[in-house]
């Protein structure tokens, strides 16, 4: 407990907690730039902290991630446009309240949800990262691939217009996923002679075609460039009200393990749980007609899971030293070049280092949480900007994003390809969720279910017989079928009931 203490107090020395209070504010103004993230801000400032004492280098580092990781939403609120894929799901209503005129209310929604998600999760996984660790480790290829498709298929099944829809997209998004070198044994596919296409297709490029460029030709091509208005001065706390807080506690409760769980499953992360938090949440709901459409319900669901997921993130890192996701990863590389191991030693060579990462997350999370609150106030003015004006920037941003991301001129002409590949999508009713989802895990169920296949002699069988992978696979089928069962059930029950009611003297 000493330590606990002597180590806040060196974080909250005025110097160092400048730090990483600028380190929050510039991972928010990353998060919120389509094509940024935190984790690209993570990758550019690593150089940085190797000049500096491990401490104050690892709380940049950590400090960049978690305003990364909360301010992505400001752009799928505002615009329509996720600032990371770790964003995505806050787009299918967080924008629609937008256009609604609740601006302020998702906004307060998020920021507190986001809150959250980043302050609990990290104390959860300091308090028990050994013991989920040990969990984790159980898992084997079987059970993330059953994972993966258990996601998919959730996605999918609650599709807006069909499951049919939701699978063909999903199954378009596997598709695309599978261009590029093999996960496995490194062989070139669909990518036609053209070496830009050896690595597959960029997921940054990817994201802003689909949420970017396609809803600025959507926006121009329906003629409704008109923003929403709203007055600054009207704005009081976080614009959301108790009752929605009470009414979502169950929701939040339910995302935030969703996250947690996801985010210490080596290589799922944020993206994944987003979506599929999202996905439990309207399938849950006693209104799910009204998700998609402005369901603040939906807010609380997306931005508390992907937060959650920063503490599940680092939990795998620190107690196995096996990164949780992208940016995780990343950190482990700054740990290794500060000459600092991680895993399970890691708690009794330098458990310093482990009161740093999560004492930093803490005070990063509060950090963030203020500059939203005060910010709040100023994020809306951007609807003010004319059309013209703003959509010309944000175009800029995009091409930027790509291009820093990326490196390469050739993947403008990507994201250009799915702009378009969006709008047909939209025009065939086939939704974006489950597609973007099966891109993402396209590469760890390949891997997952090759993996499986050569660790045993038993063949497909493994991946039914292991409880916790049937089960999984069992709920992909049930999410599946689900939809077709329940209008039947509904109207054998309604004849049931006609009929004794008949049958009543």
């Amino acid at each position: 407990m000493e330590m606990i203490a002597s180590n806040f107090a060196e974080l909250l020395h005025p110097i160092t907690l400048l730090i990483i209070f600028a380190a929050s504010l510039v991972g928010i103004f990353l998060g919120a730039i389509p094509g940024l993230s935190g984790g690209l801000g993570v990758a550019l400032l690593l150089p940085l902290s190797f000049g500096l004492d491990p401490h104050v280098g690892l709380a940049m580092l950590i400090s960049i991630w978690v305003g990364g990781t909360s301010g992505a939403m400001i752009g799928s609120i505002l615009l329509g446009i996720p600032g990371s894929p770790s964003a995505i799901a806050t787009t299918f209503d967080g924008y629609p309240m937008t256009k609604n005129g609740e601006v302020v209310r998702a906004l307060g929604a998020a920021i507190t949800a986001s809150f959250i998600g980043t302050f609990i999760s990290i104390i959860v996984a300091a308090f028990l990262s050994r013991i989920l660790a040990d969990l984790a480790l159980k898992l084997g290829p079987w059970e993330y691939f059953s994972l993966g498709v258990c996601a998919i298929s959730l996605v999918a099944a609650l599709a807006r217009e069909s499951v049919f829809h939701g699978l063909a997209a999903a199954a378009l998004g596997l598709l695309c996923s599978s261009v590029g070198f093999a996960p496995i044994d490194g062989y070139p596919r669909f990518a036609f002679g053209n070496m830009y296409l050896n690595s597959g297709f960029d997921l940054v490029s990817l994201m802003i075609g689909f949420f970017a460029i396609k809803q600025i030709l959507m926006e121009f091509a329906r003629g409704s460039q008109v923003m929403p208005e709203f007055d600054a001065k009207t704005i009081t706390g976080f614009g959301v009200t108790l009752k929605d807080y009470t009414s979502n506690a169950v929701n939040i409760f339910r995302s935030f393990m969703i996250g947690l769980w996801i985010g210490f499953l080596p290589g799922m992360g944020s993206g994944l749980s987003n979506m599929v938090s999202y996905a439990y949440a309207k399938n849950s709901s006693k209104h799910p007609e009204k998700f998609g459409k402005g369901c603040i319900d939906g807010v609380f669901a997306s931005e508390t899971a992907n937060n959650a997921s920063v503490g599940g993130s680092l939990i795998p890192m620190v107690a196995l030293g096996i990164p949780g996701d992208g940016t995780t990863a990343i950190l482990l590389g700054g740990l290794m070049i500060h000459g600092i191991q991680a895993g399970p030693l890691l708690f009794t060579n330098n458990p310093d280092i482990v009161y740093t990462l999560f004492n930093t997350a803490l005070i990063s999370a509060i950090l963030v949480f203020i500059s939203q609150f005060f910010g709040m106030r100023l994020f809306p003015a951007i609807l003010k900007v004319p059309y013209q004006y703003l959509y010309s920037a944000i175009v800029l941003l995009c091409y930027m994003g790509v291009f820093v991301g990326a490196g390469t001129e050739f993947n403008f002409i990507i994201m250009l390809g799915f702009a378009i590949l969006g709008l047909l999508m939209d025009w065939a009713r086939m939704p974006v969720g489950p597609f973007v989802l099966a891109f993402i895990l396209g590469p760890m169920l390949e891997s997952n279910l090759r993996k499986g296949f050569t660790y045993t002699d038993q063949g497909i069988w493994p991946f039914f017989t292991r409880p916790i992978s049937g089960i999984l696979l069992a709920l992909a089928l049930i999410s599946i079928i689900w939809p077709y069962v329940k209008p039947l059930l509904k109207k054998s029950q309604g004849q049931s009931g006609e009929r004794e009611s008949s049958l009543a003297p």
